[in-house]
């Protein structure tokens, strides 16, 4: 909606919040690409007893990507799974502390393994895996779950940046006003 209201808010975003937000689009255009796929694909069998050549393959080939971007998404808005008793009694200081080393270990355990997610788009390049029915090669299914890996780890050092420098664009409160 093209509203003169709405002009100003676009306007104040900054790039990085731009490419966060694309960022999470990608992600959820890959929640529909599954959706899509298992849908049809069960209406197909379903229906017409007739199955998409490599649907299983593109199925969890897919599922891969999604859980990939999906980290991607979640690990920025810190709306992953976690288990607060402890920083539910922490005063404010204590929670923010908690907050940058829970980022930095999560920043820490998400590099290692892009790392070693990439060593796997290699192997899989490497050793020509096709999928079942047509031969296609799955590195690029690979290839592109590691750029969401990628982008997680960006969107959780921009997170970590945040949080120490500027925790207000999270919606935390700063230290200088809670002491």
């Amino acid at each position: 909606m093209n509203t003169p209201a709405a002009a100003p808010a676009r306007a104040k975003r900054s790039r990085m919040d731009r490419f966060i937000d694309g960022i999470e689009l990608l992600a959820a255009l890959f929640v529909a690409i599954v959706a899509a796929d298992i849908f049809v694909s069960v209406l197909l069998r379903k229906f017409f007893s007739w199955s998409i050549p490599d649907s299983y393959d593109f199925g969890r080939l897919l599922l891969g990507i999604l859980i990939f971007w999906g980290i991607a998404a979640t690990s920025y808005r810190g709306t992953h799974i976690t288990v607060d008793l402890v920083w539910t009694a922490a005063g404010p200081r204590m929670k923010r502390v908690i907050d940058v080393f829970a980022t930095l270990v999560l920043l820490l355990v998400v590099s290692v393994h892009t790392v070693m997610l990439f060593d796997k788009v290699l192997s899989t390049r490497a050793d020509h895996v096709l999928t079942y029915d047509l031969h296609l090669p799955t590195w690029p299914f690979f290839f592109v779950a590691w750029l969401g890996d990628v982008s997680a780890v960006l969107l959780i050092a921009i997170r970590t940046v945040r949080l120490i420098v500027r925790p207000e664009a999270l919606g935390v409160t700063p230290l200088k006003s809670v002491e």
